[in-house]
């Protein structure tokens, strides 16, 4: 469904140039869920922003439903449905009159295609008059998937679209998307949170502009080189600098309340680990083997970069 070749853009900023994409190149499959996964200014907003033609790419090329998302533009304009990362419906417009007009730009009424938003709809219907800046974070967020599924698109873009909502408006999102793909919708979704990754098909991991890999969460976890553990004792500042500093440990970063410490498979002893650590007086000591996360994954391609 989507082809990405060697794509790169630069932007001009006063004397700096900034290079936002570094020769990106992966595809997508026809009905698949595929999660562009990066931090903020990774490149993922530019990078939607060339797939559905809104800017143009300094090289390389796009196609999207065989179609050259340059030259041939209008039909993919057609066929693709599209939702920014900031809300940009008119909201001094009502829910229903926001969804009215972009089934009108279309072509096509709320009629014609409600099969594809009811599920989503029926959750907003209580508040179709209500104007579209009065509603709740969640409540545009549905809003505005509703106005990019109106067309039936084959396709649907969706830039960072749980940023700023709650935990479970994150979570009936991701099952929406779900029932979207069940109706044949190729969903390209940008996200900054690790932990959406798996909820997706595939995934391309992307820093500084360039694609660090692309595969399913499953096998970019299974390639992890080296050996994870949990780590947590009573002062979790100082353990943090005293960790780093044994001999074998290759890095150890902060997760939440646990620091994740790596080291290589062979040639690393627990027991003298821990009998360092208590060296220096950490208590309350908490040390396992886990497995690794996507964000660990990240962070260990992003140091290989």
């Amino acid at each position: 469904m989507i082809n990405v070749s060697n794509v790169s853009k630069t932007y001009q900023q006063e004397k700096l140039k900034v290079i936002a994409l570094r020769n990106i190149n992966f595809n997508i499959e026809k009905g698949e869920i595929f999660g562009l996964i990066g931090p903020d200014g990774a490149g993922k907003s530019t990078l939607i922003r060339i797939l559905t033609s809104l800017i143009l790419a300094d090289e390389g090329e796009v196609i999207i439903d065989g179609k050259n998302v340059v030259t041939e533009y209008q039909h993919i304009r057609q066929h693709a449905g599209y939702m920014p990362g900031k809300f940009s419906l008119y909201q001094d417009l009502s829910v229903e009159e926001n969804l009215e007009f972009f089934a009108a730009i279309f072509n096509t009424t709320i009629q014609q295609n409600y099969h594809l938003i009811k599920d989503i709809y029926q959750q907003l219907e209580p508040f179709k008059e209500r104007k579209a800046g009065a509603l709740s974070g969640g409540m545009k967020q549905k809003l505005a998937l509703c106005c990019a599924l109106i067309h039936k698109p084959r396709v649907l873009f969706l830039d960072e679209p749980t940023t700023g909502v709650d935990a479970v408006s994150r979570k009936e999102f991701w099952i929406m998307l779900k029932r979207l793909k069940a109706q044949g919708i190729t969903i390209l979704v940008s996200t900054p949170y690790m932990d959406e990754a798996a909820l997706c098909d595939r995934v391309g991991l992307i820093q500084n502009g360039k694609i660090l890999a692309v595969d399913s969460p499953s096998n970019i976890t299974a390639g992890f080189p080296d050996v994870i553990y949990a780590l947590k004792s009573e002062d979790t500042k100082s353990l943090l600098k005293d960790a780093r500093e044994f001999n074998g440990i290759i890095s150890c970063e902060p997760f939440g309340e646990y620091n994740h410490v790596v080291c290589k498979k062979d040639g690393f002893n627990e027991t003298s680990f821990m009998e360092y650590l208590r060296s220096k007086n950490h208590s309350g000591l908490q040390f396992e083997k886990i497995e690794p996360s996507i964000e660990d994954c990240f962070i260990y391609l992003m140091n290989q970069n």
